[in-house]
């Protein structure tokens, strides 16, 4: 039990499978909930239908048909109930895992947003925009069946949107934008530590060794968080056909963020126990970097105001998830990490992604009741980047978006309320056989997971809420 190879063999497998992203449900981790007014259609034809200030985010070109100075602010809420059905893993031995399914796994998330544009002449916009265009969140129960594959999952991103906009007078505008995002990350799990126990203790002793040190101790804990600021560029044009139609198209660059911090692994079993097991506890850190990829992004869409009271709206994306082939912690200390050993820059630990790119397609329309009065409504299918590699952490498939929207406008001084309510509704329950895979042959096994597997079927719903107050100066 003393040996070096026993303890850096528990060391690589403690990091084994941590890393992961849990979905959002809207798109890969895309957040769709930016603003009320455009919820309230589900977001259709955003690109050509430049209502207010949040125009920043969907097509900076539409800054050129707002007048003097423009804010919008808001906020959505957005609730996911997320929940496996029936839940079954295996240990490496391939002995089962006891627990329980791991409750609902998502707690609502709060969204602000904050939009202002202003018009410099009558050729030129400048505006900004402060949101969250990425984000999720999953916390499984501490006895939850695939523990060792998943149990806190957190990403946080940021954005800053400078814009500016330029128009030839004729019908044609031109926007340009940037995103310069903050996101934070974490990343956790618990770790079986059975395997690296039998290459030294046969198979037959390690499982209740293992017991033991859990039992004792309770099982080693990995905990990863970092940081990192990225930047994607978007380009927007805005064509207005007449009087009652407009076509618009925003184009937005991909990026990778490199989230950079640290792993923290607590209650790693160390020599110098008492018996039974002769281990005790320790931590362990090392720092370490995790490669994120954000896709390129297209979006089309349409206005046509059919009459004085009804807007048609129509719209498509599509996202090129698939450059998200892979998600690696790998090494930033160079050989002296407490962790690994591992020469700096060297992957510690891979999980296949392998996501597909993926379209949203959506409708909607405006009714304007009265003067002060609008009514909206608006669909959208969803499809999910996610293919042949579900995990505990992604539990994801299609879905179908159904909003509905109110607008009031003060006639006096403008002032404008927009709410929303979006519920989502997913087109399978998402089942999960999730394996390790190795990061030189992503569609291998790893063998030195043994029999470790996590099956799960999932109950899949959401609902959001969204209310935004703008305002022309």
């Amino acid at each position: 039990m003393q040996s070096t190879r026993l303890i850096r063999a528990i060391r690589l497998a403690t990091l084994a499978a941590v890393a992961a992203p849990a979905s959002v449900y809207a798109g890969g981790f895309s957040l769709n909930e930016q603003s009320a007014s455009a919820m309230g259609v589900a977001n259709a034809g955003a690109v050509a239908n430049p209502e207010n200030a949040t125009t920043v985010l969907f097509n900076p070109a539409g800054m050129s048909q707002l007048k003097g100075t423009n804010i919008s602010f808001g906020a959505a809420v957005l609730d996911i109930k997320a929940e496996a059905k029936s839940a079954s893993a295996t240990n490496t031995l391939g002995g089962p895992v006891n627990g329980g399914t791991g409750g609902d796994i998502a707690d609502p998330a709060f969204l602000p947003n904050f939009y202002l544009t202003h018009e410099i002449n009558e050729s030129i916009d400048v505006g900004f925009g402060f949101h969250a265009p990425y984000g999720l969140a999953a916390d499984y129960e501490d006895d939850f069946v695939g523990r060792y594959f998943a149990d806190k999952t957190e990403l946080t991103v940021i954005s800053f949107s400078p814009a500016i906009s330029v128009n030839n007078g004729k019908g044609l505008s031109m926007g340009l934008g940037l995103n310069v995002m903050y996101a934070e990350g974490r990343l956790s799990k618990y770790q079986d530590i059975r395997g690296a126990l039998a290459q030294q203790v046969g198979p037959a002793q390690a499982g209740p060794l293992a017991n033991a040190y859990e039992a004792e101790f309770g099982a080693p804990y990995a905990d990863i968080n970092g940081d990192d600021i990225g930047v994607t560029f978007r380009v927007g044009f805005l064509y207005e056909l007449s009087d009652r139609t407009q076509f618009g198209l925003a184009a937005q660059t991909g990026t990778e963020f490199n989230l950079e911090g640290d792993v923290e692994i607590s209650n790693f079993p160390a020599p110098g126990g008492q018996p039974p097991t002769g281990l005790m506890p320790v931590t362990l850190t090392e720092d370490v970097r995790v490669p994120l990829a954000i896709p390129e992004s297209i979006t089309l869409g349409a206005r046509h105001q059919l009459n004085d009271t009804v807007t048609l709206l129509a719209g498509a994306s599509y996202s090129r998830w698939s450059r998200f082939e892979e998600l690696d912690i790998i090494s930033r200390e160079g050989g002296t990490g407490q962790v690994s050993g591992l020469t700096g820059n060297e992957v510690i630990t891979h999980i296949t992604e392998k996501w597909k790119n993926t379209w949203q397609f959506n409708v909607g329309s405006i009714w304007q009741v009265t003067p002060e009065w609008a009514l909206k409504a608006g669909y959208a299918w969803d499809e999910s980047p996610v293919d042949n590699y579900l995990t505990a952490r992604i539990p994801s498939s299609d879905r179908h978006w159904l909003t509905l929207g109110g607008q009031w406008k003060s006639v006096d001084n403008g002032w404008t309320v927009d709410a929303a309510v979006g519920t989502l509704l997913f087109t399978d329950d998402p089942k999960v056989d999730e394996y390790s895979y190795l990061h030189a042959a992503p569609d291998q096994k790893d063998p030195s997971a043994g029999a470790s597997n996590y099956k799960g079927e999932y109950e899949l719903s959401a609902w959001s809420a969204s209310l935004q107050v703008s305002k022309a100066f």
